[in-house]
């Protein structure tokens, strides 16, 4: 058992938003001296996103290894949990239920059982504005959630159980539902998430920036920036447990002026594939005056200088290779775009 007075678990921390709130965590006065243990499978996450840091422990593995989780807590005794590993690909996850429901709703599952088991203080769980479906924008957290995708609907299974277990055993929570983060350290090599990393990666190849449809679908984009240290101190904030907040920026974006933005911060010409529409929600974003209440003002990054921020960093790792996920469960209704990897 580590002799240090705080153990911190953040599960997912070699991938994008981890990396980020690691490096928020290691800034946080109140977590001076706190060992963090990072536990990634390194699917979609990279070594080097792992801050070097004496204080900070990867072990490479996953969620999903029950013996692994309980060995961990148990050396450990991890006082808070940051739970910020998932396959967050909504779209996708219609045609790989299984090992959606395996990774996203059971791995979490074996995360919490160990929290109560262990006495874990306080669980902070990366949910998703996929909970909400296609209701009407901007969606408030009292919009009664309606999950249209497998990744959605194992999202908010994960947000019931975490209220079970604090009902039940006392288990205290945070769960915030970030939506379309972009910056720093992300997997721009997934074909299936993360649009803006997915037309930097193109644009690196002189590839065009594909969008389903007429790229009329509205979103808001944020910069990891702004939330990452919001997510880190959420344990330290008592109005914030056991409540659910919305977390991104305000200001909503078409898909086709998202492409627009992303050339003008790569510094190249906006050129665009159209692909066959796929089912997904015309618009989504949220507001998210709850979590200024709590948390206070949120910095919002525009998004020019956000785009600029993570170009550098794409120009300066390179373009990735396109890595397709190659077990698909079910191949009927299955994006054209995405049949070519089968």
């Amino acid at each position: 058992m580590s002799d240090r007075e705080t153990s911190i678990l953040v599960t997912g921390g070699a991938g994008f938003l981890g990396a980020h709130v690691i490096r928020a965590l290691l800034q946080t006065p109140a977590f001076d001296g706190a060992s963090i243990v990072v536990l990634d499978d390194l699917s979609g996450g990279f070594r080097e996103n792992v801050p070097d840091d004496p204080r900070v422990t990867l072990v490479v593995g996953s969620i999903t290894d029950v013996a692994l989780v309980e060995q961990l807590f148990a050396e450990y005794r991890f006082r808070h949990v940051y739970h910020l590993a998932a396959y967050a690909a909504e779209g996708l996850s219609h045609f790989i239920r299984r090992f959606n429901y395996t990774n996203n709703l059971l791995g979490s599952v074996t995360l919490i059982n160990a929290a109560v088991r262990y006495q874990s203080e306080c669980f902070v769980f990366t949910s998703s504005l996929a909970v909400y479906g296609s209701a009407p924008v901007p969606m408030s957290e009292d919009t009664p959630p309606q999950p249209e995708d497998p990744y959605g609907i194992a999202k908010y299974a994960v947000e019931c159980d975490l209220r079970a277990a604090h009902e039940i055993f006392g288990l205290d929570s945070v769960v915030f539902r970030p939506h379309n983060a972009y910056g720093e350290y992300q997997n721009i090599g997934d074909p299936y998430r993360n649009v803006v990393g997915i037309f930097m990666n193109r644009l690196m190849q002189s590839l065009p920036m594909p969008i389903f449809g007429d790229g009329n679908q509205q979103r808001a984009f944020t910069y990891v920036g702004d939330i990452a240290p919001i997510i880190a101190r959420a344990p330290l904030v008592d109005k914030a447990r056991n409540q659910v907040f919305n977390l991104g920026s305000n200001r909503p974006w078409t898909v086709k002026e998202l492409a627009q933005e992303v050339a003008a911060a790569m510094g190249v010409p906006a050129v665009v594939e159209h692909l066959q529409p796929r089912r997904e929600a015309v618009a989504a974003y949220a507001s998210h005056d709850r979590c200024r209440q709590v948390f206070g003002e949120q910095t919002e990054t525009q998004l020019a200088e956000g785009l600029a921020r993570m170009a550098a960093w794409v120009r300066s790792v390179g373009s990735r290779s396109t890595t397709p996920f190659t077990h698909i469960e079910v191949q009927e209704q299955l994006p054209p775009a995405w049949q070519q990897w089968l």
